[in-house]
């Protein structure tokens, strides 16, 4: 008994160190949410080492905030700081990639705003698990859609010729023939400009039934000075032909996966194919797991699962999509076979889907 009582204790030691550390990890994420929404991090990353009150006057913010931030900011060593009162701050070199760098692999800044977002539907989360209901995905507002957008861009940006690459005839066919590619759920649109980036010659089609997500998409697109088309709707309901489908990190979310998958495979030109990109997670269910099946779970609880239940009869998938989940909603929506692909990545599988 003396035994058994000697590891409870210690499990719980862990447990109160571990929760200890979230909790600091969680204040610092909020303080990059600050730095990272009032742009706070490219000023002190300019070369220049900034002062708070230089910092305030830059980035038209309340100087006595502004110090105590980039103390804080310093505490936690994310920034530099030299000479005496007043003190000089600056973004550490080694950090600039992490905290200011929009298309970096490094970029990991956006997870700040993407939490502000859940933070701020907690109470509705908690009226949700009650009465079985879903929180809309607009309800998660701005923060959350940016914060998605941003943490995703890096990765079309530097590896979507790659992914595309993974399907050889159809790359060669986009390179050689153009032809046209559908994005299904494209949100901000940062998928849909790497494909036109990747495949000039193609016509690009970016479709979201977000509204807001659409406008976003169509600012950044005006940006980048690409060519596509942007649609809102129902991705279930898209008439187009297409030579590939795209379907990036959105399947898990989709209420009616079955019918979107349906409508994908029934735009597909003669030798298209769908490109399905999603969790990398476990075939099965295990625990204690790793720590990337606990972010995806950790999604899931508080917005993935939560925005799909909006609609009536949702699949309610949730972020955890395992590979033999996805297996069967291909072979439901009438695929003949369903490829898991060579590519290589941390969080996502890549799965081609031919009719």
């Amino acid at each position: 008994m003396a035994m058994t009582k000697t590891s409870d204790l210690a499990g719980g030691d862990q447990l109160v160190e571990r929760l200890f550390g979230a909790t600091l990890g969680a204040l610092e994420l909020f303080s990059v949410y600050l730095g990272w929404r009032l742009d706070l991090y490219s000023a002190l990353a300019g070369g220049v080492a900034l002062t708070s009150e230089e910092l305030a006057e830059q980035r038209g913010i309340d100087r006595r905030y502004a110090q105590e931030w980039l103390e804080q900011q310093a505490a936690a060593g994310f920034v530099t700081v030299e000479g005496d009162d007043p003190w000089r701050f600056a973004v550490r070199k080694d950090h600039v990639d992490v905290l200011c760098d929009p298309e970096s692999l490094s970029y990991v800044a956006p997870f700040a705003p993407m939490l502000a977002g859940i933070a701020g539907v907690l109470p509705e989360l908690v009226d949700a698990y009650r009465t079985g209901a879903g929180v809309p995905y607009p309800r998660y507002g701005a923060d959350f859609r940016d914060g998605q957008g941003a943490i995703n861009r890096p990765t079309y940006h530097h590896q979507m010729t790659d992914w595309v690459g993974a399907l050889p005839d159809v790359a060669e066919r986009l390179r050689g023939q153009g032809g046209r590619i559908v994005d299904l759920g494209c949100g901000q649109g940062w998928s849909t400009i790497a494909l036109a980036r990747a495949f000039p010659d193609a016509e690009v089609v970016g479709v979201d039934d977000d509204a807001a997500s659409i406008a976003d998409a169509g600012r950044n697109v005006a940006a980048a000075q690409v060519t596509v088309r942007l649609q809102g709707s129902d991705a279930a309901a898209i008439g187009e032909s297409a030579d590939l489908v795209c379907i990036f990190e959105a399947l898990h979310d989709m209420a009616r996966p079955v019918e979107v998958l349906a409508a994908a495979r029934r735009m597909l030109s003669p030798g298209g194919a769908v490109l399905l990109v999603d969790e990398r997670v476990g075939d099965a269910f295990h625990a204690p797991a790793d720590e990337v099946e606990r972010m995806m779970y950790g999604w899931s609880v508080l917005h993935c699962l939560p925005a799909s239940r909006v609609e009536p009869g949702s699949a309610a998938l949730g972020t955890v999509l395992r590979r033999p989940v996805v297996e069967d909603l291909a072979t439901e929506a009438g695929f003949a076979r369903c490829t898991v692909l060579a590519v290589d990545h941390d969080f996502f599988r890549f799965y081609r889907l031919d009719p």
